[in-house]
């Protein structure tokens, strides 16, 4: 599948100062094969070298760097293979197993920058944190300690494939055409635009999971698209047990992850802590939380108090909303039938929801700070983005019904001279709203 991370992996390669470079990003998103992929078509060869349970691997850098280049003869002979300055690709996979792996990273930066290395880890935030906070860690045994290369690396973030990368699976040559329509306010034929909106009742259900995404190409079963996505969410849970320090911690990460569904499933989609668990408090599960972001497994949308530059004065820590990573997944964890979505007969709270969260993770994937907004009990805004300058709000629709109170009180507060509204009705651009197609989100950037 061709994926946007690509073409900055290819800016990264070509970039004379490059420093090596960590790929984030939760598990089964592809990170691997989009990493392999890009090495076997850029490079002479690829050094690949797998850190989970390979204790043999790990030791290498455990026992001490004398130089890169004495580490370089030892990995070459670990794999039993060269490794050519430029021409290989040194690719660390699942690298958070190693510490001492992501400390040397800092070498290879400061001495031997002719060395072309990408580290991936699917849990690495989660992963570091637990290994700062346990002094027992089988790395740890002779009092060593390590530390993240801060300065030393370049990173990226992928994530599960965004719309545009669906439909270069599905319908490529849409795409143009939706940006062109995008960038000048114009009209969608209506044949494209209905098609356009029937893919994204597709992407719904199907999500961006490439494991969800290669099945329903291969069986065109959403029977089957559901059984790959539950296990996808089953070892989301594994992930809990096993990189968290305590069964109490692991169970109360699965319960903040099992509550997702139901936070959604109301029209105030504010966090509610006592839908974990009765009686719930803040300070008993704000670490889930943490957990469940750092591992890219939900999404964070705070609340901001004001529509003003910059939004992030304004920013309410303890007022916030929770998405997960990936619609797909939400419809499945939710039990959504795909005949109730592809059908439009879901309810309007559940279709509202799916909506939102499609929103909230394309913005993610777009490098995008959100917030939502209220102001009291009289409105409330889905989405407020600052792009440079300028606070753009951004209203969200399930379908095709527009009418809200909550966008126009917020540009007459703030004096807002630029707003979007996102539904199922075609582009335009009329009284300063920006009508933008559900099937477009991903052009705002």
């Amino acid at each position: 599948m061709k994926r946007l991370l690509t073409d900055k992996l290819l800016a990264w390669k070509n970039n004379p100062e490059k420093k090596p470079l960590i790929v984030y990003g939760a598990r089964q998103i592809g990170k691997t094969h989009t990493i392999m992929e890009f090495g076997l078509n850029n490079y002479a060869s690829i050094a690949y070298f797998y850190f989970e349970h390979n204790y043999e691997l790990c030791r290498i850098f455990e026992e001490g760097i004398s130089s890169i280049a004495s580490l370089i003869t030892k990995l070459e002979g670990h794999i039993n293979q060269q490794i050519i300055p430029g021409a290989t690709l040194v690719f660390f996979d699942e690298i958070q197993s190693c510490p001492a792996a992501i400390s040397c990273l800092k070498r290879f930066c400061e001495t031997a920058p002719e060395y072309h290395v990408i580290a991936a880890g699917s849990l690495l935030g989660v992963a570091l944190r637990r290994v700062a906070n346990n002094t027992k860690a089988q790395w740890d045994e002779k009092q060593r300690t390590y530390s993240f290369p801060v300065g030393k690396v370049d990173e990226l973030i992928m994530y599960p494939l965004t719309f545009e990368e669906f439909l270069m699976e599905f319908n490529p040559h849409l795409i143009p055409l939706i940006r062109e329509c995008y960038n000048t306010n114009s009209t969608f034929s209506v044949g494209l635009h209905n098609q356009a909106l029937e893919l994204f009742l597709q992407y719904l259900v199907i999500g961006g999971m490439p494991e969800a995404i290669l099945e329903y190409k291969k069986t065109k079963d959403y029977i089957f698209v559901r059984a790959k996505q539950l296990a996808i969410c089953n070892n989301y849970i594994l992930d809990m047990s096993k990189y968290t320090e305590s069964r109490s911690e692991s169970i109360k990460n699965e319960a903040v992850y099992n509550s997702l569904s139901s936070q959604l499933a109301r029209q105030n989609r504010k966090f509610q802590y006592a839908l974990v668990k009765s009686g719930a408090r803040a300070n008993e599960y704000e670490n889930s939380l943490a957990w469940l972001e750092k591992a890219a497994i939900l999404i964070k949308c705070n609340r901001v108090s004001e529509g003003k530059e910059p939004l992030a004065f304004y920013e309410d820590f303890l007022a916030f909303k929770v998405y997960m990573s990936d619609v797909g997944l939400l419809a499945a964890k939710s039990n959504n039938s795909h005949l109730s979505i592809l059908g439009r007969t879901v309810g309007d709270i559940a279709m509202g929801a799916m909506t939102e969260n499609y929103i909230a993770q394309s913005l993610k994937a777009n490098g995008l700070k959100f917030y939502y907004w209220e102001s009291g009990n009289n409105a409330e805004l889905d989405f407020v983005i600052q792009i440079e300058n300028e606070i753009i709000p951004i209203e969200a629709k399930s379908w095709k019904s527009v009418r809200s109170q909550s966008l126009e009180v917020f540009r007459k507060k703030y004096n807002i001279k630029k707003s979007i509204r996102i539904s199922a009705k075609n582009f335009g651009f009329e009284n300063g709203i920006k009508s933008v197609p559900l099937y477009a989100v991903w052009c705002i950037v």
